[in-house]
């Protein structure tokens, strides 16, 4: 159940961290601030360093240090923005109320807290944030892949994603220990906020500029992150990939009467390019259907191995 407006609560900000040691205190002193102005809040901060290459954990380290409200977790190597935020998740105490999933790269504005707080305590169990469409600190390019990205996702995948949709949100305790339970070895947490359902509000939010470092998302990664996402959440490739058999079955036939027209008059068939064409056309339409049917079979080996999706190297405990 929500906290209600006078009742003292507790929310933890989780914050993923990879390579920010400039950014780590910004996004801390920020954070500080905005809850001194929150009524009846408590926070704590629960940084995980997703095996950074820079002074990131020693940054991280010294802020603990000195502050009790702050801890870490600290990975072996670099296992990906989402095992960093599963590992958090798994790690937040059952007497917070409420957590809070935030960049450290201080794009999502800490000052947007104590609305997602606000929202929360109406009765909102899960207060998301997307981004607004006109923003100067976004390249054409990012917001045309992104566009592309969200609306594969919506058609080919089971669940409804805003173009835009970030991981700044609020998540009631309920909400929490769903996503706890569930065992998939690459989650999208995305995906899964929005398919465990409960009351959702989303609210728009102005992308800030990047104040250090730069983006983990190339375009490579953003395809690659597609791809495994829209497997994560439906079967509609494979069923995709039988229409395209079919479609192409009924093109092969169609084809037919032009070979019998052919031999019936006397008229030789078409050379070489006609038929390597063909092939061509072929080949390529059962290499990707094989594919898809690959990525599934791939999803399917992962899990089985049962690793684990992340090792710690070092933790200090949140209270």
């Amino acid at each position: 159940m929500n906290a209600g407006t006078h009742i003292p609560f507790t929310v933890v900000v989780l914050i993923p961290l990879y390579n920010e040691e400039k950014n780590a205190a910004l996004i801390s002193d920020e954070i500080i601030h905005v809850f001194a102005t929150v009524p009846h809040a408590a926070y704590k901060i629960l940084f995980v360093d997703d095996g950074s290459k820079d002074a990131t954990l020693t940054t991280i380290q010294k802020l603990a240090a000195a502050n009790n409200s702050i801890s870490y977790i600290s990975f072996s190597k670099n296992f990906g923005k989402e095992a960093a935020m599963l590992a958090g998740f798994q790690h937040i105490p059952a007497t917070a109320d409420a957590v809070i999933t935030i960049d450290a790269d201080m794009q999502h504005p800490p000052s947007l807290i104590p609305i997602l707080i606000e929202k929360w305590q109406a009765g909102n169990d899960v207060v998301y944030t997307y981004r607004e469409r006109s923003n100067e600190h976004v390249s054409y390019s990012s917001k045309l892949y992104s566009k592309m990205f969200y609306w594969m996702l919506s058609k080919l995948a089971d669940v409804e994603l805003e173009n835009g949709i970030a991981d700044f949100k609020i998540i009631d305790k309920k909400v929490l220990a769903v996503i706890k339970e569930m065992k998939e070895d690459a989650p999208f947490f995305r995906g899964l906020f929005k398919w465990v359902g409960y009351k959702q509000l989303g609210i728009p939010y102005r992308v800030e500029a990047r104040v250090n470092g730069e983006s983990k998302y190339p375009t490579k990664a953003l395809i690659k992150l597609a791809l495994h996402n829209i497997t994560s959440f439906s079967t509609k490739p494979l069923t995709m990939a039988i229409y395209v058999g079919f479609f192409t079955s009924f093109m092969a036939i169609l084809y037919l009467p032009y070979v019998l027209y052919s031999l019936y008059q006397g008229i030789a068939i078409s050379g070489w390019a006609s038929t390597i064409a063909t092939i061509a056309f072929f080949g390529g339409v059962q290499l990707t259907v094989l594919g898809i049917i690959g990525l599934y079979l791939g999803k399917i080996f992962m899990q089985t191995k049962h690793r684990p999706r992340y090792i710690i190297n070092e933790i200090k405990a949140l209270n």
